[in-house]
């Protein structure tokens, strides 16, 4: 079965950490860009992260620039999205999703596949 899993979501204080995993089962993530995107309660879907097929290229939305940093291991076939100094307004469930297309994959427009998300909930 194609798919993408995220995990590594949960409750954390205002301040922490977490690192999300976005794991490909059926196929290679060789040859894809990923994106991270998040969807909070109310809110449109707003792009947070992608990194390149070869990991050399990344884009960050200015929200997150010096908090979150995306890396890959195309070995394991994962992406993650390490996530510190945590605020409220990160709360969201979070997406990873694949394309081939550089600007699909800062878009999040059309990608080729999704996951179903997890759940990233930052309180005090």
């Amino acid at each position: 079965q194609v798919q993408l899993v995220e995990s590594g979501g949960g409750l954390v204080q205002p301040g922490e950490s977490l690192r999300l995993s976005c794991a490909a089962s059926g196929f290679t993530l060789n040859g894809y860009n990923i994106g991270w995107f998040r969807q909070a309660p109310g809110k449109e879907r707003e792009g947070v992260s992608t990194i390149s097929s070869n990991g050399f290229v990344t884009y960050y939305v200015d929200s997150v620039k010096g908090r979150f940093t995306i890396s890959r291991d195309n070995a394991k076939n994962t992406v993650y999205l390490q996530m510190n100094s945590l605020k409220p307004e990160d709360t969201a469930i979070y997406y990873c999703a694949a394309d081939r297309n550089w600007a699909a994959s800062v878009r999040g427009d059309g990608m080729h596949y999704w996951g179903k998300g997890t759940l990233v909930t930052v309180s005090s």
